[in-house]
C-alpha cells in the first residue's frame, strides 16, 4: 500500500495511548484553541449530516465541547482509549455544563463497540498518527456511520526532513514549553504521509482523493462515503 521509495522521514511511531494524567495534563494546558476552533469551522461549512456525532480519539473533550456549543442540536459520543485522558474530559464537559449531550467511552477506534450505521457523523482530529494500523480504525469509522452520513478526520502531516519538523514546531509550538515541543516533534514524526493516508482511503472507498492537504502540517478527509462499486 505505501510506497518503499517515499523520500520522506521513515515513519516513527509514538505510544498509541497516552498513558499517565501527568501526560494528559500537558496534552489539555496546550493551546489548541486556534486548531480546534478550524477544524469546526471547517466541519460546519461542510455542513452536519445530522445530530448524532462520534468523536473517535476525542483526547480531552475539547472539540465536542466546542461543536455543541456552536450547533445546539448536537449529542456527541467522544470516545478515547486513554482513560488520563478521559478524566480529564470528564472535568472539562463538567464545566462547560454540556453533560447531557456529550457522552464520554473509554473505546478502542480499531474495534468500536457501536451499532452499525448508528452515527450521522463521524469525527476525528488527530488520532490517526497514534496508530501503527490505521486502516483498522477507519474501516471502522465508515462501519458505525450511517449511509449517506459524513466523515470529517483530521491529521497530521509526516514532514519529508528533520529540518521541515523544527521549522513546524518552531512556528506552532514557538509558546510552549519544551514538553509540549516535544509531543509535537513526536507526532510529526509518527504521522502519515498524503500518499500513505490516501492509499489506505482508496483501499477502503475508493476515492482517496477526497483526502486533501488543508495546512502547512495537516490533511483532511471529507467524505460521504459510498460502497467500492457503486458508480459515481
Amino acid at each position: 500500500m505505501v510506497d518503499p521509495k517515499s523520500d520522506w522521514l521513515p515513519r516513527t511511531l509514538e505510544s498509541e495511548v497516552m498513558a499517565s494524567d501527568e501526560e494528559a495534563l500537558a496534552y489539555d494546558d496546550m493551546d489548541h484553541a486556534t486548531v480546534n476552533s478550524q477544524f469546526i469551522d471547517d466541519l460546519l461549512a461542510v455542513g452536519l449530516a445530522g445530530s448524532a456525532v462520534l468523536d473517535l480519539g476525542t483526547g480531552t473533550a475539547r472539540i465536542p465541547i466546542m461543536l455543541c456549543r456552536r450547533s445546539p442540536n448536537v449529542r456527541v459520543m467522544a470516545a478515547d482509549l486513554s482513560v488520563g485522558m478521559l478524566d480529564m474530559a470528564r472535568r472539562n464537559v463538567e464545566i462547560s455544563g454540556l453533560r447531557e449531550r456529550i457522552q464520554l467511552d473509554h473505546s478502542d477506534a480499531k474495534q468500536l463497540p457501536y451499532a452499525d450505521e448508528m452515527f450521522d457523523v463521524v469525527m476525528s482530529n488527530s488520532m490517526v498518527h497514534h496508530l501503527s494500523d490505521p486502516e483498522l480504525a477507519l474501516r471502522e469509522s465508515l462501519r458505525v456511520l450511517r449511509q449517506g452520513g459524513l466523515v470529517f478526520m483530521r491529521d497530521l502531516l509526516r514532514p519529508r526532513t528533520n529540518a521541515d519538523v523544527e521549522r513546524l514546531v518552531s512556528t506552532h509550538a514557538q509558546n510552549e514549553n519544551e514538553e509540549a515541543k516535544a509531543m509535537l516533534r513526536a507526532s510529526l514524526h509518527a504521522a502519515l504521509t498524503l500518499p500513505e493516508i490516501q492509499a489506505i482511503v482508496t483501499d477502503i472507498c475508493g476515492d482517496g482523493g477526497n483526502v486533501q492537504v488543508t495546512s502547512d502540517r495537516h490533511w483532511t478527509w471529507t467524505t460521504i462515503p459510498r460502497p467500492k462499486n457503486e458508480s459515481s
